[in-house]
């Protein structure tokens, strides 16, 4: 599995829509194996997330995509900042 940890600074009134937006916006990918959203218990306006594809090659097919260049359009007017990105392998995952 590949994918990325985000480090995004929301605008302070668009925490729902980015929630709402997460929720719409995965239905469409059919290799994205996982998304959480954590965010960060001493700014709110911090949030942190992380996504999961079923492959490298799934990850970077979707990231290339004019289809994902939308939708990465419309999730940063959500943000001040542009996502600090962080790539990388999943090597080890575990859930109750």
């Amino acid at each position: 599995m590949f994918g990325t940890i985000a480090r995004l600074q929301i605008k302070p009134e668009k925490l729902d829509a980015l929630r709402a937006f997460g929720n719409e916006e995965v239905d469409g990918l059919p290799t994205l194996r996982f998304q959480h959203v954590f965010q960060s218990e001493t700014d709110p306006n911090e949030v942190w997330l992380v996504v999961g594809f079923e492959s490298r090659e799934a990850y970077k097919s979707n990231a290339e995509s004019p289809e994902q260049h939308e939708r990465y359009l419309k999730f940063r007017e959500l943000l001040n900042a542009d996502p600090e990105w962080h790539d990388g392998d999943l090597i080890d995952s575990r859930t109750r």
